[in-house]
């Protein structure tokens, strides 16, 4: 097969979906050698970085088209088909919940979360204006739905109408530290951490109220760490930062690239995820690969994702999550047992067993495009994985 796989999100910064994306794909270059796999980028100013294609084992199409600008035409217009700019290929897939028009490709959409849908007044422009109005009919259009948790595809079945079938989970693989990873990290004067872009659904405000209560009742309490790129949502938290009682005591790191995200981890006595809603929350997966325990939000992939291995708090209860981060920097044998549990789980999430599964979907996507039947394309049980044990 002839892959194309939407590239754009990685391309100036790779978060969360770029990440994702760029793994997933490493992986599946390294284990099916005989496909031709297609990284599409486009932007007017910005270029993939030169390294890109030797790490993933890609061939990368460069366009210089505004990205504003094509998404456009993608989505309002369906224009122009993707085989105008990279030429043909078997599979499309979109790295974002709107189909990549095609002529003759099979069309594969990727939906981490609904956010969108739930909290559209908390998302950028682009994806207020066009996502709550074209994802359902997208999803339902196209040949396979990628998601990364079974939380993800029953939230795609039940509220988007998608065939069950139609939907594979693909986690993202727990991450090979260098150094990290072979036993619980726990500094004794390691920071609260916190890991991700600061916008309205990483829930940041009542991190840093539950983070003030705690304060208040243990002045010595270790500082608190976020990190992550901050968006215009992110004003006030971070004026929050430059006044009592806050000041001093909390730091914003900004975008931590992949390079330097290992010696965060190894600064971090907990990972806090306070978030109202995760697609899947690598920063979790990250942390508990890492030997760091976490506390994590009790709403969406979360709990799917670090099962009994770390300490779940609703995210609206700032009480309950002051006294998650009091435990956990007090409670030694607590932080040890969930960082133990959390080296054990992670081991679970491998980027390969992903990548096979990508393959499934890519196979059968093309095989619906082709117009062949469920049946002949071999039954939903071999096609949807099984959910894993603690999900």
């Amino acid at each position: 097969m002839r892959i194309l796989v939407d590239y754009r999100p990685a391309l100036r910064q790779r978060t969360g979906v770029g990440e994702y994306i760029h793994q997933l794909v490493r992986a599946y270059t390294a284990s099916f050698t005989d496909e031709e796999v297609l990284l599409f980028t486009s932007s007017w100013k910005d270029r993939p970085s030169a390294t890109v294609s030797a790490d993933t084992g890609a061939r990368v199409i460069d366009r210089r088209v505004p990205v504003s600008i094509l998404n456009y035409l993608w989505h309002r217009r369906e224009w122009p088909p993707i085989e105008r700019l990279a030429g043909a290929v078997d599979v499309a897939h979109a790295a974002h919940p709107l189909l990549i028009p095609a002529r003759g490709a099979a069309q594969v959409v990727t939906i981490h979360d609904l956010f969108f849908l739930s909290s559209a007044e908390h998302t950028r422009a682009e994806i207020r204006r066009d996502y709550p109005a074209l994802a359902a009919a997208h999803a339902r259009r196209a040949h396979a739905v990628i998601t990364s948790t079974q939380y993800g595809r029953s939230q795609i079945a039940s509220r988007l109408g998608v065939d069950p079938d139609r939907v594979y989970i693909c986690p993202p693989g727990a991450p090979a530290w260098h150094t990290l990873g072979r036993e619980p990290n726990v500094p004794e004067d390691g920071c609260i951490l916190f890991l991700g872009t600061l916008e309205p659904r990483k829930n940041v405000g009542v991190l840093l109220d539950a983070y003030t209560r705690a304060r208040a009742r243990r002045p010595a309490l270790p500082r608190l760490v976020l990190a992550g790129r901050a968006t215009p949502a992110a004003s006030e938290w971070l004026a929050r930062l430059r006044t009592a009682p806050l000041a001093g005591h909390v730091t914003h790191l900004g975008y931590v690239a992949d390079a330097s995200r290992e010696e965060v981890y190894r600064s971090a006595r907990v990972l806090v995820m306070p978030s109202l809603d995760e697609g899947f929350g690598l920063p979790a997966l990250e942390a508990m690969a890492a030997g760091v325990p976490v506390i994590v939000s009790s709403r969406g992939s979360l709990p799917e994702v670090v099962g009994d291995a770390g300490m779940q708090i609703d995210p609206t209860d700032v009480d309950a999550l002051a006294d998650a981060i009091d435990r956990a920097v007090v409670d030694r044998e607590w932080a040890m047992q969930s960082a133990r549990a959390g080296l054990a789980r992670a081991r679970t999430f491998t980027w390969e067993q992903s990548a096979r599964t990508l393959h499934r979907a890519y196979r059968d996507a093309v095989m619906r495009r082709a117009g062949l039947t469920t049946a002949t394309i071999g039954g939903a049980d071999e096609r949807v994985p099984p959910k894993r044990s603690g999900g």
